[in-house]
């Protein structure tokens, strides 16, 4: 095992490594509606500063994905200016180490998990709506899109329906 992989899996341990260990992380779309009743009187968004894929390709699918959800659920897109909705989204890809396996073939299993936080807030950049999905990833160029529109699907299917009024 290498002196890298060694002070890792020692960083892992000394830091609480339950963060870290694949047994024990949850997988999934966890979302925080702050406040529904303004989402519901917005009409418009425009795009904030984002912590954005390192992957360009990656990061016009995550933009396009988004922007299909929200144009599906009556949003329109402003171009510039300020709109009812301020949209951001970051993403990070890790590998998460299960601690709990036996080492086979020189190391502990490793996994790759993708994380993707989308947020809507308001002008003064209160949040209204924000959801996260961390998900395992088989993740090739040729898997890209599929992958992003399955993920960014799942978590706006978190997002609150429109009160009729």
């Amino acid at each position: 095992m290498s002196i890298r992989r060694r002070v890792f899996i020692v960083s892992c341990v000394l830091l609480g490594a339950s963060p870290f260990a694949v047994a024990g992380q949850k997988y999934g779309v966890t979302d925080n509606t702050v406040k529904p009743a303004a989402l519901a009187d917005a009409k418009t968004y425009a795009w904030g500063v984002n912590r954005p894929a390192f992957d360009k390709k990656v990061d016009a699918l995550i933009v396009a994905a988004v922007d299909r959800e929200l144009s599906g659920r009556g949003f329109s897109k402003i171009a510039s200016g300020p709109g009812d909705v301020v949209v951001t989204y970051a993403s990070l890809s890790r590998t998460d180490v299960d601690l709990k396996q036996k080492p086979a073939g020189g190391g502990l299993p490793e996994l790759a998990v993708g994380t993707l936080l989308v947020d809507l807030s308001d002008p003064n950049r209160q949040t209204l709506f924000r959801v996260r999905m961390d998900t395992p990833l088989e993740w090739t160029p040729a898997t890209y899109e599929a992958t992003v529109n399955a993920a960014v699907k799942a978590m706006f299917d978190r997002y609150p329906p429109r009160s009729k009024r």
